[in-house]
């Protein structure tokens, strides 16, 4: 039995990865099926351009594409931040369709504070200065993350607790662990400097929602974190944001859903599909604008 959808004044969501083999498309899918969001921020890396290969982009994962257009065709604020891996996008900044717009950053002031909300890759050095390194990085990431996949599957069904290949390897490397704490002090020092009251970013796979201080002041530091490992997005409601977390989501999860196979698209039905959407927006867009003035 299908529940009523909840209600969310602004819903977050950053590192989706969609069109690689670590996406949990599926979850997210039921996520968006039970929320009713009054903004939409996609904090970057909802595409993953880098990997992106016409031969893997499952039906779960069109649906999620399904479901951001139908939030948007419905009339709802929906901003695209840009992120590292969909950085292909950076060249169309400021395109608007609808209530559709594409942005590198974007700051909202909500009940009298000022949210500065970006992806994040802007603090990453590997970024900057090794693009192809970070690439075959991001591939072999997906590759481990397909990996430990396999494994809970064994563990599973042999009745052990499951595991993070990756976390465990982050948690473990003290320069992996040096590199999360500087981006966030980084993120906290410039927000600071700029008299933000809040800033979210993405990015670095790391949920996180904590103040933060310099010796010029105070923010609130908020990561939205991933839909490859912690399944997590950021609410807005009543005042206060707060994490959410899908696996812990027990109205969502007890849900009858439909049935989850690994149907992969033909390249064809990719193409036709994506265009059918784009299509779709277009439409709506010139029936906003309305006819047009020849005089």
């Amino acid at each position: 039995m299908k529940t009523e959808k909840r209600e969310v004044e602004i819903v977050v969501l950053s590192d989706v990865h969609l069109g690689t083999y670590g996406c949990h498309a599926k979850e997210l899918h039921r996520y968006l099926k039970s929320i009713k969001p009054k903004i939409l921020v996609l904090n970057g890396d909802i595409m993953d351009v880098w990997q992106f290969s016409k031969s893997y982009f499952p039906k779960a994962h069109m649906k999620v594409v399904k479901d951001i257009v139908n939030i948007i065709s419905s009339g709802t604020p929906v901003y695209y931040i840009t992120g590292n891996h969909d950085d292909v996008l950076r060249r169309f900044t400021d395109f608007e369709m609808g209530s559709f717009k594409l942005v590198n950053k974007l700051v909202l002031e909500i009940d009298g504070k000022k949210q500065w909300i970006f992806h994040g890759d802007v603090f990453d050095l590997s970024m900057k200065y090794s693009r192809r390194l970070a690439i075959i990085g991001g591939k072999s990431y997906d590759y481990l993350i397909l990996l430990n996949r396999f494994i809970n599957r064994v563990l599973d069904f042999f009745g052990k607790e499951k595991i993070s290949l990756s976390k465990t390897i982050k948690d473990s490397v003290k320069k992996a662990v040096k590199f999360v704490d500087d981006f966030e002090q980084t993120a906290a020092n410039h927000a600071i400097a700029q008299q933000y009251d809040y800033v979210i970013c993405g990015h670095i796979h790391r949920p996180q929602m904590r103040e933060m201080s310099n010796e010029h002041g105070k923010v609130m530091y908020l990561n939205s974190g991933d839909w490859i490992e912690n399944l997590t997005a950021l609410e807005y409601n009543n005042g206060a944001w707060s994490l959410y977390e899908y696996n812990k989501d027990t109205l969502v999860n007890d849900e009858e859903h439909e049935e989850d196979t690994l149907v992969m698209a033909d390249d064809k039905e990719i193409l036709t599909n994506l265009a059918a959407e784009f299509n779709f927006m277009l439409a709506g867009k010139q029936l906003l604008a309305g006819p047009k003035n020849n005089d």
